[in-house]
């Protein structure tokens, strides 16, 4: 009974419904399927008129196959028959074939040329293949960001090399954006495409099996995370395993597991610790920052793992007294990488060695082991600088760690702007405990002239932190604008603090500019920095996550000063001092200069009080 109304209730369709419902469908399919129709229907045409012509005698030639070639050809050319051309019958049913000719032709040439059309704006919306090889995919782009791409460019040192940078967004526009703001060498070549990088499916014309390394640009956690997920499902189902994939996770909440990032050789770096702990240690070292920037980047010296076999048996000492234009950082054996090893560390056979140069070709040993002189700057006077305080506005989930990583030559420290449960400022007063810190809460408004005005003659160093839980830019802007106040009361009232920024973006920073004791740490600059080196040096991630955690050895800005080694010496001199104190002498800061690092040993330099050295040592 239920299937006899289920069927009563169908409704039929007519043959023209149907046809109608058919002829739809075909043309939604394709172009290609309505050309072929068209040619169908044009021959059809052309044989059903010449069959006409030739049954009811209207042509004179009489010949069956002259009829059809005539008929198809006036379809073809849409040529009307003059009237001394054959009878009328003839030349009414030619005139009928010349009109469908032209009709026909019209409506050809509109689904080609609409075709074409597509065709083109699809390959400017970047949705075709690409066919490369042992090139380098870059998932995600935002405008005003382009410190990776800047990186890798001179990370290919003129080679050959190509960048296939994908996001959801046009093609023209990112190709637009790359143009008006970066000098792309023609050795280099960026090939843009239209992608969702959290859709496997969609990523696939990136050529993934085929690149070297995937580099998934910093974004927000939870994009990034898709991403890494996407990549492991698309090399997954290839079956590929010799791709690395490197990505930037700001937060410590997302922790995959160690199966996956091994089965898929993905390399994750939680930048929100990394920043946290170079912040702490730039607040009250002023230009370490920008020694961040500089070690990390590709544009001058940079680190290198080689081999030198004339170095077997050498002491590492020996060859930190050698070793000119190149300062020997550390020593790989057995694929695990030692830094900063002992003076009586013997370099053995297979070893390679850590340096950090302006080319790796410059890593070579001179001469024979100096004769000892003394030191030529004296004893050390003390370890730190004279006792400092420091004002902390704002409030992330890093500032335990910003407390942990202080210099401890840092007594007083001051929070404002933060509002703290029991529990945190109990587990923030241990912290501070351990460490020797005195710590005070303000309850002073940074964004009122005059409380900021009181925090600003509280101490010699200010820190401003992001608010994570913020989005970027409401975020930015505020951190700008506690900068832009602080710039002005350090002026008008003549000041002399320095201070440290969080910021995310890269384009908000240089919107501010660079102003005088002022230093950056950004999260988006320094996450494109740290990116680049994983993707060209693979074997150093192990020492990079050294120098960016909180264990091992990690570089320092030393003042001279404080360190007891002004005076006049050479750069072998001076390396052997520090070296014997636990430090490796990277480059050094004139006052009021810009950083050097590629120093010949030989090179006589004076160091004044208000000099600084660039030291990689574990305190």
């Amino acid at each position: 009974m239920r299937n006899r109304n289920e069927n009563s209730y169908r409704k039929s369709y007519s043959i023209r419904e149907r046809f109608d419902y058919w002829f739809d469908n075909h043309m939604a399919a394709s172009s290609l399927w309505f050309i072929r129709a068209l040619i169908i229907a044009s021959v059809v045409l052309a044989v059903a008129i010449a069959g006409l012509i030739i049954l009811f005698g209207f042509s004179e030639e009489g010949e069956a196959g002259a009829v059809i070639w005539d008929s198809i050809a006036t379809v073809i050319n849409a040529w009307m028959p003059y009237y001394e051309d054959g009878s009328p019958g003839y030349l009414i049913l030619m005139t009928v074939t010349a009109i469908a000719g032209v009709l026909f032709t019209s409506v050809l040439i509109g689904i080609i040329t609409s075709a074409i059309e597509e065709k083109i704006v699809d390959l400017k919306k970047g949705n075709s293949a690409v066919l490369e090889r042992d090139h380098i995919v870059v998932l995600g782009f935002s405008a005003g960001e382009y410190t990776l791409i800047r990186q890798l460019i001179l990370a290919a040192e003129g080679r050959p090399a190509c960048v296939v940078l994908a996001e959801d967004i046009e093609r023209e526009e990112m190709e637009l954006a790359l143009s008006e703001n970066l000098e792309i060498p023609k050795n280099f070549r960026i090939v843009c495409r239209t992608v969702d990088i959290t859709d496997p499916a969609s990523m696939e014309k990136c050529s993934i099996e085929t690149c070297k390394t995937v580099i998934i640009s910093p974004s927000e956690d939870a994009k990034t995370v898709k991403a890494i997920l996407a990549v492991a499902a698309l090399l997954q189902e290839k079956h590929i395993s010799n791709v690395r994939v490197n990505a930037i996770i700001s937060g410590s909440e997302y922790q995959f597991p160690l199966s996956m990032l091994e089965t898929h050789s993905i390399t994750t770096l939680q930048t929100n610790e990394i920043l946290a702990k170079m912040i702490a240690h730039s607040c009250t070292q002023t230009g370490l920052s920008q020694t961040f920037r500089e070690v990390f980047s590709f544009e001058g010296s940079e680190f290198f793992l080689i081999e030198r076999p004339e170095a077997e048996g050498a002491m590492f000492e020996e060859l930190m007294l050698r070793m000119s234009r190149a300062v020997p950082v550390g020593v790989s054996h057995d694929g695990q990488l030692i830094s900063n090893p002992p003076p009586d560390y013997v370099i053995r056979p297979g070893d390679r060695l850590l340096v950090f140069s302006e080319e790796s070709e410059s890593a070579v040993l001179e001469g024979s082991l100096p004769l000892e002189d003394e030191d030529p700057a004296g004893a050390p006077v003390s370890d730190f600088a004279d006792l400092t305080d420091t004002v902390i506005i704002g409030k992330n989930e890093t500032i335990s760690i910003v407390l942990q990583e202080l210099p401890e030559n840092v007594s007083h420290v001051f929070l404002a702007g933060q509002e703290l449960t029991e529990q945190e400022r109990a587990e923030l007063q241990a912290l501070a405990a351990d460490r020797n810190l005195i710590l005070h809460y303000c309850d002073k408004d940074p964004f009122s002239p005059s409380d900021l005005l009181e925090l600003a003659r509280m101490a010699e160093h200010i820190v401003i932190l992001n608010d994570h839980e913020k989005e970027a830019e409401e975020a930015d802007m505020e951190v700008i604008f506690l900068l832009l106040n602080l710039r002005d009361l350090r002026t008008r009232y003549h000041l002399s603090f320095n201070i440290t920024v969080e910021m995310n973006s890269e384009h908000n920073e240089r919107l501010v500019g660079r102003g005088d004791n002022t230093d950056y740490l950004v999260d988006s600059s320094m996450s494109s920095l740290i990116l680049a080196q994983l993707a060209q040096s693979i074997d150093l991630i192990g020492f990079f996550r050294e120098i960016l955690s909180n264990r091992g050895n990690e570089l320092y800005l030393k003042n001279v000063s404080d360190a007891g080694i002004q005076g006049t010496c050479t750069v072998r001199e001076l390396r052997r001092l520090l070296y014997r104190r636990g430090m490796i002498l990277l480059g050094y800061i004139a006052a009021g200069e810009a950083s050097r690092y590629d120093l010949s040993l030989d090179e006589m330099i004076t160091l004044r009080p208000e000099d600084s050295v660039i030291v990689l040592s574990e305190n």
